[in-house]
């Protein structure tokens, strides 16, 4: 009984996933149905499964209504995009979705149907209601993306391995397993990745640029040192300060990536391999 409307609740929301990558118009372009795709597979897992809490079901109602309505009642303003990837990040990094989507299966965290939805969500408001934007949600990186991505990736090598060791988290599992790092790979790239630098090099570095006014190296350092800050909370570990500068290091070189490029699928790349080796080859 737990396994049918888990599954159907999870393919719901993949499915949603991808209208931003091919046509965030449809749903931008309805609100009310945005607002409706949010809770759709909630409802679908929480209610089947006795899993269902008035209190998330509200939570869900209000992150939903504010993200799909947010660029329909305020203005294309500096400090309206600052409060709204503000919102985002409040709400990511507050774990609210941990206690919105308890689990009926053990060690199978539903609260990544929470993030699923938050990213798809903000991607289509930006994209479909805000627009003005250059980065792309586009899940396939061109040739020349996955070179760029490649050779930034080769870059940070050494400063990130630096920073592993100087902080003492350069700890080697005794048994990697590689071949599972495959679909890690995929999982990453699509998710982790895209969402990441589509919110911080696609949107929140492209914007400092252009508040700050200069050619680009505050913004990228800036938007370095928050996207360390985000991984203070990394391995529940709050807070996690070594993890956090290596995040910074690491961040600095997907946003030269981005940079040099103007590409948010370069920059994943960049992103998904250093992250997809990081958690195959890494304790953490």
């Amino acid at each position: 009984m737990v396994a049918l409307p888990a599954a159907a609740a999870f393919l719901i929301e993949f499915s949603f996933y991808l209208v931003p990558g091919f046509n965030a118009a449809w749903l931008a372009d309805r609100p009310e149905l945005l607002m409706g795709s949010c809770l759709l597979p909630y409802l679908v897992y929480s209610v089947p499964t006795g899993k269902f809490l008035p209190a998330g079901l509200i939570f869900l109602c209000s992150v939903a209504a504010l993200i799909s309505w947010w660029y329909r009642v305020f203005p294309r303003w500096a400090a309206t995009d600052a409060l709204f990837l503000a919102l985002v990040a409040t709400v990511l990094l507050s774990k609210a979705f941990d206690r919105v989507y308890p689990s009926p299966i053990p060690k199978v965290p539903f609260s990544t149907l929470g993030h699923l939805m938050l990213i798809r969500v903000c991607a289509i408001a930006v994209l479909g209601m805000r627009g003005g934007v250059a980065a792309e949600f586009r899940f396939l990186p061109t040739l020349r993306e996955i070179r760029a991505g490649v050779m930034w990736f080769a870059l940070m090598i050494p400063p990130v391995v630096a920073a592993l060791w100087a902080t003492g988290l350069w700890k080697l599992k005794a048994h990697p397993n590689a071949p599972a790092g495959v679909a890690q790979f995929f999982g990453i790239l699509w998710v982790v990745a895209l969402s990441e630098e589509f919110f911080f090099r696609g949107l929140l570095q492209d914007w400092l640029t252009g508040w700050l006014g200069e050619n680009g190296t505050a913004a990228l350092l800036l938007t370095s040192v928050l996207f360390g800050s985000a991984h203070l909370w990394f391995n529940h570990g709050f807070p996690n300060w070594r993890f956090s500068i290596v995040a910074a290091i690491f961040g600095l070189f997907c946003g030269l990536c981005w940079k040099q490029t103007r590409s948010v699928q370069a920059s994943m790349v960049t992103h998904a391999i250093g992250a997809t080796l990081y958690r195959v080859f890494f304790q953490s």
